[in-house]
């Protein structure tokens, strides 16, 4: 049987996905850096300490 391949879909759809995932990676990016400077700064307000006792 000859295979038959699926419709090719508009060159639209693979832009917006292109776009969707630069938007994704760009996010996600920021908000690494993000946590990597709150991580540099270290704790000084005594976050995550039980001063409770």
């Amino acid at each position: 049987m000859a295979r038959k391949d699926p419709p090719k879909k508009p060159a639209k759809t693979g832009e917006t996905r292109e776009d969707r995932l630069s938007a994704a990676l760009k996010a996600n990016l920021a908000r690494r850096k993000a946590q990597a400077r709150a991580r540099s700064e270290g704790p000084t307000d005594g976050a995550g300490q039980d001063n409770e006792g």
